[in-house]
């Protein structure tokens, strides 16, 4: 396990909002893969749980000029007009309308922390092995000291209480303030982060890679 492995920029994305640099850089590793399989067969057939045809096209100075076919599985599907891509409405927990290996490579961005609990997460953790012989699964580490959803500092190691009360009482990143305690429960209940152990116990046959931040690891991403 390869568990300090720092992803380098790609070159070009200086325009790029912050957010969009930080995917573009760790999609460098999702194509390290795509080009292996290129080498070996002429177009990748990728499954993207979870994924959206925007965050492709936004990303697509770095995986552009290559023949990639993509199948998009989310909670809605969406209107497609790009040949490329393909969209379907499913549960990432339950993808048995695929085969076994039905693709090339799985590729997963922030997804499996808001699936549901540890035996949700075993779940789409065993369709994303079952459905491709590679795959590139992100999540962000626990251990990263600012959430990224609600975008405060230390916010998921407070206790349930004080994030339910500070939900309640503000803004939170993503989410507007709570306006009952029933509202601000499933703001809480979004999101459980994984740390290393966790993750690596779902995808135990992986390389172990990690985006750091100031020396501080931010994501963990499973490369298979």
């Amino acid at each position: 396990m390869n568990s300090g492995t720092t992803l380098a920029p790609k070159p070009g994305d200086a325009h790029w909002g912050t957010q969009t640099k930080y995917r573009a850089r760790r999609l460098a590793g999702f194509v390290a893969i795509v080009d292996e399989v290129l080498r070996e067969k002429d177009q990748v057939h990728v499954l993207d749980v979870g994924g959206t045809v925007s965050y492709w096209l936004d990303l697509e100075p770095v995986w552009g000029g290559r023949p990639l076919v993509f199948t998009l599985v989310n909670l809605k599907a969406e209107p497609v007009t790009d040949p490329r891509f393909t969209s379907l409405a499913g549960d990432c927990r339950d993808l048995s309308r695929f085969a076994d290996r039905s693709f090339d490579i799985a590729h997963s961005n922030s997804v499996i922390e808001h699936v549901g609990r540890w035996g949700d997460m075993q779940r789409m953790a065993n369709e994303v092995r079952r459905l491709a012989p590679r795959y590139f699964v992100q999540t962000p580490d626990y251990w990263f000291p600012l959430e990224p959803h609600f975008r405060v500092p230390f916010f998921h190691w407070l206790p349930e209480p004080w994030r339910i009360a500070l939900v309640r009482s503000r803004n939170c990143g993503a989410f507007p303030r709570a306006t009952s305690f029933d509202q601000a429960a499933n703001y809480i209940e979004d999101s459980s982060l994984l740390d290393a152990t966790r993750f690596t116990s779902l995808f135990p046959e992986a390389r172990m890679e990690r985006e750091r931040v100031f020396g501080l690891s931010k994501s963990l991403i499973a490369v298979r």
